[in-house]
């Protein structure tokens, strides 16, 4: 038989070389079978612009400030909205989800760096004599020890992590903002429980008024009926109006203890806390009203800001779903102390180490990450439907909170004509009544059109006030976006 020649050490270097770019070659070849899935790109949604909306390019020349409550003047009405803001339950839910948000992304950040674990462990173990291990371990019980440091990172060459970190930080914006909404939402919901209230106690006063007014007009037909001057008719008529006046008093009692214990649960406390609370309208100073709804009106509210980082937070899971298609490297190594018997676990000759890099690559998914990264667009679009909507909605209310403000300022001098002819016309019935040229029903009948006119301007004034409680809502409350400074613990 003939000997076979050894291989020459040039041959060898030949073949070790034809290896390498064969190995090269097809690592290349499978990064680019796994880059080609993904598929062409996709256009999301157009997002609105201010101009769009009907915003000018100037800025709003109103803009609520920080406790813009403050401005109404009434210091019982400050009060209650602090106690709100400190003692709400539905909005330490708001500020518990923006804890949850941060911390949230504060582990996604955490696990984008290395990771380094340190592992001990010790077994007692008898070892079966009719396996693998041979003698003398087979059959005989011992112990065995490890201590190993293991170190971990995965490099983000293709922005995987980074898309994910800042997905996470979105959403954790967002959750501010909207912990800033639901503040500025629980403002405006005391202040105008308030206002209402407040309507309430002074159509009461109106309402008392206008049963003494029936009582006295009773008791003057009662007087005509005995003397000949009025019927039964009359009688009946006049007695029969005054428990509908009561009536009317025992209506607005029940909506004013409601108006109560609905502003007392608003600030927290209980149902009853609030038995005595008799808000004026009187106390209640109306706020200026802006001319130009400028685009500056967009970043002063929360909930369309909430929404602008929603649709970055979605915007950076599309990135992340991408990156899904490309390569994920893994670098890990291990060092430690391993024995079989724990008298010779920390001798020199019992160390182990090594290093264990990884590449994992899709190749055949059967669709499914493409199918991932079209659900991820599909949310890109909902966040962007989301945001165009919330930016109409924060231009309307806006801009109808002015619209009727405007035409209040209108109705309110109409209603004051009106007022001050029916008061006049009260006047002279008193005058002809003092003179004995008239009768005392006529100045019970003019004072009717006194008190209708004054029920109206309690409503009017009502709704002025109310109406510029939903502004202040509406041109944020006076936040100021602090949400871009958010960071994680990481960062610091």
């Amino acid at each position: 038989m003939t000997a076979t020649a050894p291989t020459p050490l040039s041959t060898r270097s030949a073949l070790a070389a034809h290896l390498a770019v064969s190995a090269v070659a097809l690592t290349a070849a499978l990064l680019l079978v796994g880059c080609a899935n993904p598929g062409p790109a996709r256009t999301p949604l157009a997002q609105t612009t201010p101009a769009a909306a009907g915003l000018t390019a100037t800025t709003t020349d109103v803009v609520a400030t920080s406790q813009w409550w403050k401005a109404l003047g009434d210091e019982q009405l400050n009060t209650l909205i602090d106690t709100a803001l400190q003692g709400n339950p539905s909005l330490a839910v708001s500020r518990a989800r923006l804890e949850q948000a941060v911390a949230l992304s504060q582990v996604r950040e955490a696990a984008n760096g290395p990771q380094a674990t340190l592992g001990v462990d010790a077994t007692r173990q008898r070892y079966t004599a009719n396996g693998l291990v041979p003698a003398p371990i087979a059959g005989n019980t011992y112990n065995s020890g490890t201590v190993q440091a293991t170190l971990s990172w995965s490099p983000d060459f293709f922005g995987q992590h980074a898309a994910e970190l800042q997905a996470a930080l979105g959403q954790a914006r967002a959750a501010q903002a909207d912990a800033a909404a639901a503040a500025n939402t629980l403002a405006a919901q005391v202040g105008r429980s308030y206002v209402a209230l407040a309507r309430l106690v002074a159509q009461r006063d109106v309402a008392q008024r206008a049963l003494e007014q029936r009582e006295e007009q009773r008791k003057l037909t009662q007087e005509r009926t005995a003397a000949g001057l009025d019927s039964q008719v009359e009688l009946t008529q006049a007695q029969a109006a005054v428990p509908d006046a009561r009536t009317q008093i025992e209506a607005l009692d029940e909506q004013i203890t409601l108006g109560r214990r609905q502003l007392a649960v608003l600030t927290g406390q209980a149902p009853d806390a609030l038995p005595q609370l008799t808000p004026r309208l009187a106390a209640l100073q109306p706020t200026a009203v802006p001319e130009v709804l400028g685009a500056d009106l967009l970043g002063r509210r929360p909930d369309v800001v909430a929404a602008r980082w929603r649709v970055e937070a979605a915007t950076q899971g599309v990135n992340s779903a991408r990156s899904e298609f490309y390569p994920n490297i893994n670098i890990g190594a291990f060092i430690g102390l391993n024995s079989l018997g724990l008298d010779r676990l920390f001798n020199g000759s019992s160390r182990q180490m090594g290093v264990t890099p990884a590449l994992r690559l899709p190749i055949f998914d059967g669709g499914r990450l493409r199918a991932q990264l079209g659900g991820r667009a599909a949310e890109l679009d909902a966040a962007i439907a989301q945001y165009n909507g919330a930016v109409l909605d924060a231009v309307k209310e806006a801009g109808d909170a002015v619209a009727s403000i405007q035409s209040l300022t209108r109705q309110q001098a109409l209603q004051d004509e009106a007022v001050a002819s029916a008061e006049k016309a009260y006047r002279f019935a008193q005058e002809r009544y003092r003179a004995g040229l008239g009768n005392y029903l006529v100045v019970l009948s003019t004072e009717s059109q006194v008190l209708a006119q004054r029920r109206l301007a309690v409503d009017l004034r009502a709704r002025q006030l109310d109406t510029r409680l939903v502004l202040m809502k509406a041109l944020g409350g006076g936040w100021t976006d602090d949400t871009a400074v958010l960071h994680t613990a990481a960062a610091h």
